[in-house]
């Protein structure tokens, strides 16, 4: 099984491809697949936030995972959040069983106290079982809970099955620093730090200490370029490629429509066949696509990925 402890680079987060009738697309969801893998990704996360996971019944969800799992050939995490821990350990094991290399767990919006923080952990963990690694996933500006880094540090002490953070904390640099600073002292273990956010403070996520993105940015080969420039020391080099790409980083980081640009822009570089949601979810308005498209012709100034050509007539 991988280590996840030492995970670095790109673990991206994969939407779920479907048809415009709301059916999964196997097709493109086996596309995108082999365009993170060729993009440079490190890792995939499915049935995560961006995923649309709660949209899939488990049945689904499980087949997405298995497939992805056997398709891809390098690790793969796949989030289980659930609200309760009946459906977490179900899921759990049954993509474990695929071979999936962790999970990702999601605290519930209803703690609220430290210790209810750590006691919600100490359940997962004892619901999945304390031999599956996992993944803290810390989002407080979408779930509404606060986790310093010495909660942090409590949950990843009491459990050596926690391998990982992904870290999406707003603002968050600082949180790096102290992590990397309780592994210094030897008051915490080693763990890979992931970052999301869309990427959009990677450039100095990096240069903080995380290890890499774990993020569903639509260039995640831009991501990896980025990651490994940085590793190299060409920090120039690094930035003049991120802030390029920055305006559409932001705008894809739109609370609320920030999948459906992505969806848009990965069928722009024709990986999705259709940048449908499941419902409820809403795609882009006729003047956010020629928005998104001049940004697009903005970025390949500097970065020919973005060269697209002319959107076709939706």
């Amino acid at each position: 099984m991988t280590d996840l402890t030492g995970a670095k680079g790109v673990y991206v987060i994969a939407p779920t491809a479907f048809h415009d009738d709301g059916r999964v697309d196997e097709a493109s969801n086996d596309r995108l697949t082999d365009f993170f893998v060729e993009s440079g990704a490190t890792g995939i996360t499915v049935l995560g936030q961006m995923g649309e996971a709660p949209k899939l019944d488990q049945e689904e969800g499980i087949a997405i995972a298995s497939r992805m799992i056997k398709r891809a050939g390098i690790p793969i995490i796949v989030g289980v959040s659930a609200p309760g821990f009946a459906a977490m350990k179900s899921l759990t094991a049954a993509v474990m069983d695929a071979g999936a290399a962790g999970v990702m767990i999601a605290p519930p919006n209803t703690l609220r106290t430290d210790d209810q923080i750590v006691n919600y952990y100490a359940q997962a963990v004892e619901a999945i079982g304390p031999d599956v690694p996992f993944v803290i996933q810390d989002y407080p500006l979408t779930f509404s809970v606060v986790m310093t880094p010495a909660v942090i540090r409590r949950i990843v002490q009491a459990h050596a099955s926690c391998v990982m953070l992904k870290h999406e904390d707003w603002p968050g640099l600082e949180k790096i620093s102290a992590l990397r600073g309780f592994e210094k002292d030897g008051s915490m273990k080693r763990i890979s730090i992931l970052c999301g956010n869309g990427g959009l403070f990677l450039d100095f996520e990096c240069e903080r200490g995380a290890d890499g993105a774990m993020t569903g940015y639509a260039f995640p080969d831009m991501l990896a370029d980025v990651v490994r420039l940085q590793a190299e020391g060409r920090r120039d080099a690094a930035h003049d490629l991120f802030d390029a790409h920055l305006p559409l980083v932001r705008y894809e980081q739109q609370q609320g429509v920030g999948l459906a640009v992505r969806k848009y822009v990965l069928k722009r570089r024709g990986v999705l066949a259709s940048d449908a949601q499941r419902r409820p979810g809403a795609g882009l308005t006729a003047t956010a696509r020629a928005e998104v498209d001049y940004l697009l012709s903005r970025v390949a100034r500097f970065d020919k990925r973005a060269e697209l050509g002319a959107p076709k007539a939706a």
